[in-house]
């Protein structure tokens, strides 16, 4: 059973910087291409980011795209968020996601397991 446990949220100011981290365990963490999704409060979930499972290739949503790094590291089985230049809009619940395939996907459907997420709140 793969287990994903998400950290690092908190509350922060416009302009700040704040990293994510997402560890994995129960599984072969190489074999997973991650995600990293959003949910504000009445919203759907949306795509942030993703990362293949070798790492080589990432992808972003366009949102956040310019402010935020996805990376991981197999030896740590963890994958993490960099996010700078927040703004109130990026407050949400931060999940990452997995998915048993070579790359990522900006589907919530294509993920095979969740964490429970962290809260980034962001205040102008």
């Amino acid at each position: 059973q793969v287990q994903l446990v998400e950290s690092g949220g908190g509350l922060v100011q416009a302009g700040d910087s704040l990293s994510l981290s997402c560890a994995v365990s129960g599984g072969t963490f190489s074999s997973l291409a991650m995600g990293w999704f959003r949910q504000a409060p009445g919203k759907e979930r949306e795509f942030v980011a993703t990362i293949s499972r070798s790492g080589v290739s990432t992808y972003y949503g366009d949102s956040v795209k310019g402010r935020v790094t996805i990376s991981r590291d197999n030896a740590k089985n963890t994958v993490y968020l960099q996010m700078n230049s927040l703004k109130p809009a990026d407050t949400a619940v931060y999940y990452c996601g997995a998915r048993q395939a070579i790359v990522g996907h900006s589907a919530t459907s294509a993920y095979d397991y969740w964490g429970q997420g962290t809260q980034v709140t962001v205040s102008s």
